[in-house]
């Protein structure tokens, strides 16, 4: 088991839900961390609320020069976790080319952004985690998911490549998919959602996952192996089934 206590980690993305959950599920076990979004309110207020140490950082991953400056701010860490993201439900018969984008360029281009920065570092030290957070959604396409499915799956594809390249070195690659977490982006779901998670309940599933040698985790299991196993229909059967 990875020990993370005493470790100093950059939580991108966790001013609430996940990320916010997860942050304070790791203060709780001595793990320092640094937390990042767009809103300094709400970053102080989460870290006032820690139990343990942090500090934050305020960044926008959709653009080039705030992430350079953040991450000089941020200074060496041991890790990092990638949850920024931004969703709005919608389909291509409705496309909303502002919403669209905004979803590509947080989401993925975002993730794109901050690896640039952290990512050369570690490999130069050979010492280092990286945490990527992707979604069951990612793994085919989905109706009315326009710009969340698609950026999801790439980021799920960028942390494959990252592990293929890093598995042999001090640099560990995960990602970890979750299923529905109740927050304020599935609060935009008029549908029914199958095993929606609380955010502590999902930050649970990651942080054990952190601690692990494993590299994917798709949560929760029962409702993972709908998608999981969705990825052997042929496309025929696939789409007369999700479409």
């Amino acid at each position: 088991m990875r020990d993370l206590q005493d470790k100093r980690y950059w939580l991108v993305g966790a001013s609430d839900g996940l990320g916010a959950a997860l942050a304070r599920r790791m203060s709780a076990a001595g793990v320092h961390v640094i937390v990042s979004a767009r809103s300094e309110d709400s970053l102080k207020a989460l870290v006032d609320d820690l139990p343990g140490e942090g500090s934050f950082q305020t960044v926008d991953v959709s653009d080039d020069a705030s992430v350079a400056a953040a991450a000089e701010a941020v200074g060496d860490i041991d890790g990092v976790v990638f949850l920024a993201g931004v969703y709005w439900p919608f389909s291509a018969a409705e496309w909303d080319a502002e919403k669209a984008t905004a979803m590509a360029d947080i989401n993925f281009t975002g993730l794109m952004r901050v690896m640039g920065q952290v990512v050369p570092a570690m490999v130069a030290r050979d010492s280092g985690h990286i945490v990527i957070t992707g979604s069951l959604s990612g793994f085919r396409g989905l109706p009315g998911s326009i710009g969340y499915t698609a950026s999801k799956a790439g980021t799920m594809s960028l942390a494959e490549c990252m592990y293929a390249d890093l598995r042999k070195t001090g640099v560990q690659v995960q990602v970890a998919n979750p299923g529905f977490i109740k927050t304020r982006l599935t609060d935009k779901n008029s549908f029914r959602m199958p095993f929606l998670m609380t955010p502590e309940e999902a930050a649970d599933y990651m942080f054990r996952h952190m601690q692990t040698q494993r590299f994917k985790l798709s949560y929760p299991r029962l409702f993972s192996w709908l998608f999981r196993g969705s990825q052997l229909l042929p496309d025929w059967l696939y789409f007369r089934i999700f479409s």
